[in-house]
C-alpha cells in the first residue's frame, strides 16, 4: 500500500506542470464559459422558459458538446500523457527496478489517470451548477432557481464516467505498449467515430463497443417519467443500462490483461 501511495504521489509531482493535467481543468472551464456567455449574450431565446427547460437546455449544451466527441478525445489524450513522460524519458526500466511492485506502479499510473477523467467530469459538473446559478443572479429572467437539477446532473455526469472506463483501460494499454501518440490516438479516433456511426444509425450491437459508451449513456437518459404536467419533464437517469455494464467488464479485463502484458515487456 505504501509502495502505491509513493507511485500515486510521484504521478501527480511528474504532471502537475503538463498540459495533461491542466487539461482536466481548463477544458470544463472553457466549454462551460463557453456557453455561458452565449446563454449570457441571447437571453430573449432561453429567458422566461420554465427552470427544468431552461436547465436542460443549458446544461444539454455542455453535456452533448463534451459528451459525443471531446470526452473520447479527452480520454486518449489523458491516457497517452500519464505515460509519455516515461516514454520520453526511456525511465521504464528504472521505474520498474524500484523497490516497489510492478503491480502499485502499474495501479497508480491507472488510478491517476481515471482520477483526471473524475476530475474533469466533477469539474464539469460544478462549473454547469455555479454559472447556471450566476446567470440567475445576473439576469433574473433565466428562471434556474425554479428547478433543482443537482441530483439529475450528479447522476448523469456518474454515468459519464462509468461509460468511460472501457475506453480509458484501451487507450491506457495502448499507450502503454506505443511509445508515439499517432497509433494510439489514431485508433482511438476510429474507434470514436465507428461508435457515432453506430449509436446514430441504431445499430443493434453498438454497445459491444465501448467508444460508443459515452454517447449511449447520454442517449439512454430518462428525461421523461410520469410528468405530473404535461410538457413539463421529470429529470431521471437510468444509470446501469446494458452499456455501462460492458464498459465495467471490458475495464476490469483490459486492466487485468494490460498488466501481465507490461510486466512481461518490462523485463526485456
Amino acid at each position: 500500500m505504501k509502495g502505491f501511495i509513493l507511485s500515486f504521489k510521484s504521478e501527480f509531482y511528474k504532471s502537475r506542470k503538463t498540459l495533461g493535467f491542466w487539461a482536466a481543468i481548463l477544458l470544463p472551464l472553457l466549454i462551460v464559459l463557453l456557453v455561458f456567455f452565449g446563454f449570457w449574450a441571447h437571453p430573449d431565446k432561453t429567458a422566461n422558459l420554465p427552470g427544468v427547460i431552461l436547465w436542460m437546455a443549458y446544461a444539454g449544451a455542455i453535456s452533448n458538446v463534451m459528451g459525443i466527441l471531446l470526452l473520447p478525445m479527452y480520454i486518449i489524450f489523458i491516457a497517452y500523457s500519464v505515460n509519455s513522460i516515461e516514454h520520453k524519458a526511456d525511465t521504464w526500466k528504472t521505474l520498474f527496478s524500484l523497490p516497489i511492485s510492478k503491480w502499485s506502479v502499474y495501479t497508480a499510473k491507472y488510478l491517476y489517470a481515471l482520477f483526471l477523467v473524475f476530475l474533469a467530469l466533477l469539474l464539469f459538473y460544478l462549473f454547469t451548477l455555479g454559472s447556471g446559478n450566476l446567470l440567475a443572479m445576473i439576469n433574473p429572467k433565466f428562471k434556474f432557481h425554479d428547478y433543482n437539477i443537482n441530483i439529475f446532473l450528479g447522476e448523469e455526469y456518474l454515468k459519464l464516467f462509468l461509460a468511460s472506463l472501457g475506453i480509458l483501460s484501451i487507450q491506457f494499454l495502448l499507450s502503454l505498449v506505443w511509445s508515439d501518440f499517432l497509433k494510439p490516438m489514431g485508433i482511438g479516433f476510429i474507434g470514436t467515430i465507428a461508435g457515432i456511426i453506430l449509436v446514430s444509425t441504431k445499430n443493434d450491437y453498438d454497445y459491444l463497443l465501448p467508444y460508443a459508451h459515452p454517447l449511449m449513456a447520454l442517449g439512454s437518459l430518462i428525461k421523461h417519467n410520469n410528468a405530473p404536467v404535461i410538457g413539463i419533464p421529470v429529470l431521471e437517469v437510468d444509470l446501469f443500462t446494458k452499456e455501462i455494464y460492458v464498459s465495467l467488464i471490458v475495464g476490469a479485463a483490459i486492466y487485468i490483461i494490460g498488466f501481465f502484458i507490461v510486466q512481461k515487456k518490462s523485463v526485456k
